[in-house]
This record gives C-alpha cells, sequence and structure tokens, in this order.
C-alpha cells in the first residue's frame, strides 16, 4: 500500500487549531499546583510565627512550649501524654 502524502495545512488551519489549543482546559499537573501551595504556605508561615510570638503572653507561651515538647516525647516513646 503505498504511503500517504499529507498536503501541508493552509493559514486557516493553522489559526484554526491554535485557537482550539488556546481555549482547551487543560488541567494543571499536580505537582505543579503543589509547589505553588507550598510556597504560599510557607509566605504565611514565615510571618505567622513572628507574630504570634509578640502577640502571646508569658503563659501562653509556656504553655505552647510544654505542649510541642509533650508531642515531642510522644513521638519517641510511641505514647500520647
Amino acid at each position: 500500500m503505498p504511503k500517504r502524502i499529507r498536503r501541508p495545512k493552509d493559514v486557516s488551519q493553522w489559526a484554526q487549531e491554535i485557537v482550539k489549543e488556546s481555549v482547551e482546559d487543560k488541567p494543571t499537573p499536580p505537582k505543579e499546583v503543589s509547589k505553588v501551595m507550598a510556597e504560599m504556605g510557607r509566605k504565611g508561615g514565615k510571618k505567622g510565627g513572628k507574630r504570634r510570638l509578640e502577640t502571646m503572653t508569658d503563659d501562653e507561651r509556656s504553655e505552647a512550649a510544654s505542649h510541642a515538647a509533650n508531642a515531642r516525647w510522644a513521638k519517641t516513646n510511641g505514647t500520647k501524654r
């Protein structure tokens, strides 16, 4: 069977193809979304920690620190305090 010869596309076919590609909704790959969300979270986290430290009282800071220490110890011991 002889090979088919493709005719080159004319200008209107190229234009139709370009419009079709630009209008189509292509799903954003999950990795790109994850990267963007991680960057957004990092920005807020950098600001939030300092702001939280400034607004907490000494008792609240002490309570948060002991809660964090208990959580760390629970990871190593395998129990929750």
